[in-house]
């Protein structure tokens, strides 16, 4: 089970503590949970292995601190947007401005997903369920706009692929498509992640919208 610690990265008055914090997302999305050592984070955060230890007793309690804190920040604001009264697509458009606004913020994210996802997917789920995240009621929401006729037909592990790749890829991806579309532009690409939001929006709101 994860144990989760409560320390996340916008938590941190200490600067020892943030700049460790800020080692290790390097370490970890370099190496992974397995590979990391902490003595490598200790090097990248320019501190003793002894005072890393002083604020973090275990690699496990660091990465748990880092990648389970900061995605504990996003699940709230999903569940809050889902139970709200709104129509559904505008529940979807705020979901797009969610997600891509907290990828804007938390790059290192993605590539700490797939990892986790590899390494222990059971107790990625179990850590979303601990949350609150309920699958079950977004599925159930779906089938009632389909069944009312207010969006096409669609199944939820299509919409919820279909939402996630079109975020995150380009995160994910950036080395490759910053070269090979923006020639190695980092200014466009950040004016081209900034203009996602809309067009993943539009694009899946049309791809819902039932013509009356």
């Amino acid at each position: 089970m994860v144990k989760f610690v409560k320390n996340s990265l916008n938590m941190c008055p200490d600067s020892t503590k943030e700049k460790i914090i800020q080692a290790a997302q390097q370490v970890f999305i370099r190496k992974g949970m397995d590979g990391a050592r902490m003595q490598e984070i200790a090097d990248e955060a320019g501190i003793n292995k002894a005072l890393l230890h002083y604020y973090f007793h275990s690699k496990e309690q660091l990465f748990n601190d880092v990648f389970y804190g900061v995605l504990s920040q996003l699940i709230p604001g999903l569940i809050e947007i889902f139970k709200g009264n709104e129509p559904f697509l505008e529940k979807i458009e705020a979901i797009v401005a969610e997600y891509d606004t907290y990828m804007s913020k938390n790059p290192f994210l993605p590539q700490f997903v797939i990892r986790e996802i590899n390494r222990d997917p059971d107790q990625l789920s179990r850590f979303m369920s601990d949350q609150g995240l309920d699958f079950s009621h977004i599925e159930a929401m779906i089938e009632i706009e389909v069944n009312k006729g207010n969006i096409r037909p669609i199944s939820f592990p299509h919409l919820f692929a279909n939402l996630i790749g079109m975020i995150v890829m380009p995160y994910i991806g950036r080395p490759l498509f910053q070269r090979k579309l923006f020639r190695n532009d980092p200014v466009k690409y950040d004016q081209f992640l900034q203009e996602r939001k809309a067009v993943i929006t539009s694009f899946v709101k049309q791809s819902l919208k039932v013509e009356r």
